[in-house]
């Protein structure tokens, strides 16, 4: 389901103009928070530390170079990841649209299965709706109706995301850079079609050690977890690229991000017979 730099279609994630910011200034951000994803150090935002006038514009072509960063080591795309996907967030954040990253195979884990802390800075879960398309989409003008003609299957998903600046504490341009704080993803099995389910009032619940950590419905992403997808959509039109089918799309999370351990057992159960996913953490 991936792609690496060399295969058909890896225009997708990156572009190669570096027209608005000299293209040193971008190796030299992308590589300071690559070398904090792998080294598992955390580091102080780019808007302190490196560049106080970073802008979103800017930020996407940090992140791009750091997605092209990846692919030349080998690494897939899995698909694309959503964030602030919350009506009330965006307002908070001052920003019209949500912001997007990428999850790569090195990432993902099968359910059911075990992810190392050690792997990680100061990790959180959060649940996720995840699509995917049978057909391509791209922007502008997508709509809800659109996405959900064009997918193929919904599926249950839990997000890792791990900032690499310190205490989590970052702006919108330094997030976006840092590829959106993607860390960790694991994929249910559970596969269905998105007209058997009511995606905006599906309930999502977070379980940790038989605990409940919180619970959502869908419409807690952008009112419905489709219109997340559009506006990916059409965002990555105004670039000229597409969401492509095939992919595990990551809509966005169903409910605040809780902060997980060693020995914790992670659980999303779904309503609409979407089932659940779930993993362990080990030291």
């Amino acid at each position: 389901m991936g792609k690496t730099l060399s295969e058909p279609g890896c225009e997708t994630y990156y572009r190669k103009d570096v027209s608005e910011m000299d293209e040193s200034i971008i190796k030299e951000l992308s590589q300071y928070v690559l070398t904090a994803e792998e080294e598992k150090e955390e580091i102080i935002k780019i808007t302190e530390a490196l560049r106080p006038e970073l802008n979103i514009d800017e930020a996407y072509m940090v992140q791009e170079e750091l997605i092209r960063k990846k692919m030349e080591k080998g690494q897939k795309v899995i698909g694309p990841k959503m964030g602030i996907t919350s009506e009330a967030k965006m307002k908070q954040m001052n920003v019209d649209n949500p912001i997007y990253g990428y999850v790569f195979d090195y990432m993902v884990t099968e359910d059911g299965g075990a992810v190392s802390a050690g792997n990680f800075i100061h990790p959180k879960v959060e649940p996720e709706i995840a699509f995917i398309l049978s057909e391509d989409l791209q922007g502008p003008g997508i709509t809800v109706d659109d996405v959900l003609e064009a997918t193929e299957f919904i599926l249950p998903a839990l997000e890792i995301i791990d900032s690499r600046y310190e205490n989590f504490n970052f702006t919108l341009p330094d997030v976006i850079a840092d590829n959106t704080s993607a860390a960790g993803a694991v994929y249910g099995t559970d596969l269905t079609k998105p007209e058997d389910v009511d995606l905006d009032t599906v309930e999502v619940t977070l379980v940790i050690n038989g605990e409940v950590q919180d619970a959502g419905t869908g419409a807690a992403i952008l009112g419905h977890p489709a219109n997340s997808i559009a506006r990916l959509a059409n965002m990555l039109g105004e670039k000229g690229r597409k969401v492509s089918a095939g992919e595990r799309i990551l809509a966005g999370a169903v409910t605040q991000a809780i902060p997980i351990k060693p020995g914790d057992h992670v659980v999303a159960k779904y309503g609409g017979e979407m089932g659940e996913v779930s993993f362990k953490v080990t030291d």
